[in-house]
């Protein structure tokens, strides 16, 4: 099948999926792939040390459109998680759905991380892992995956790529240029997201920096100017990644408009891994502080309601 593009996008192809057969087991020999049959996803639930992964029981084959039939895992000992996505961002990219037969592919190319590359395909072609990264890409968009979810997924594991990625087609120069330009613009937004949250607050905060987007103005012309800056911002920092300015610009503005929910949900979530600690070892304390909390909203309730 020959590549197909729109606007620059991979046109949906969902039978470059299809059933991969399975490996052989204990000298029994396995089934081969079947490019007219449906790929079929079984899975067998894990529990590793408290750790919940999962094995697959059968092969899927994927048809790329640069290197051909890719069939996974090559390994029957692989494991996955499935889509591996950090629990703050389970609400904006799901461990499971369109995108899982792309993420179960993704993982299984980049599972070998003692080999000299990650995988090879059927046809001999070396599967580096930023091969992988764009496969992954590409196979979501052919699993019918939304354009904006499958470009932050693709954005995500680039970084990942960047930061922890061994084998890497660019040299160690090219390679830690990216590792550099990364740290900045995550260190630059950061830095700025603070002083701006100040600002906004009418806060002089330790450090902070006065931004001229925002300055002495009401409260939502500031909160305007904050917006604005979290989008102009990252992609003017997104320059610094050369090649990779594409993914720059994406994790640029997600973690700039995305800062403050972030933090948020990070509270919240502390909160309850604290709470589930408590009530696991202390229930006692648990029921009483409870009560505590209960105590004091009905108390604050009734003061509020009375005035």
């Amino acid at each position: 099948m020959r590549t197909r593009e729109r606007s620059g996008q991979v046109v949906q192809q969902p039978r470059r999926f299809y059933d991969g057969g399975t490996l052989p087991r204990e000298g029994v020999p396995g089934d081969p792939p079947d490019p007219g049959a449906d790929m079929r996803i079984v899975l067998e639930r894990h529990a590793e040390e408290g750790v919940e992964t999962f094995s697959l029981e059968r092969r899927l084959a994927y048809r790329d459109r640069h290197l051909g039939e890719l069939l996974v895992p090559a390994d029957p000992g692989f494991r996955t998680d499935l889509t591996s996505v950090p629990a703050l961002f389970t609400w904006l990219v799901p461990k499971t759905g369109a995108h899982l037969p792309a993420a179960l592919l993704h993982d299984a190319l980049v599972a070998g991380r003692a080999d000299p590359t990650s995988y090879v395909s059927t046809d001999g072609h070396e599967v580096d892992r930023v091969s992988a990264d764009r496969i992954f890409r590409d196979a979501m968009a052919d699993t019918g995956t939304g354009v904006i979810r499958r470009w932050i997924v693709w954005t995500a594991v680039t970084v990942a790529t960047i930061f922890v990625g061994r084998e890497v087609p660019w040299t160690r120069a090219r390679h830690w240029s990216y590792r550099i330009a990364a740290g900045v613009t995550i260190a630059t937004i950061l830095y700025l997201g603070y002083s701006s949250t100040g600002d906004l607050l009418d806060r002089s905060w330790p450090g902070a920096l006065d931004v001229p987007w925002m300055g002495d103005r009401s409260f939502w012309a500031e909160l305007a100017g904050g917006l604005s800056g979290a989008i102009v911002l990252p992609l003017a920092l997104s320059l610094l990644w050369g090649r990779l300015r594409t993914a720059g610009a994406i994790a640029g503005v997600m973690l700039a408009v995305l800062l403050h929910v972030t933090v948020g949900l990070a509270a919240i979530g502390a909160t309850y891994l604290a709470l589930e600690r408590l009530a696991r070892r202390w229930p006692l304390a648990a029921w009483g502080l409870a009560a505590l909390v209960v105590g004091a909203a009905l108390v604050t309730f009734g003061l509020i309601s009375l005035r």
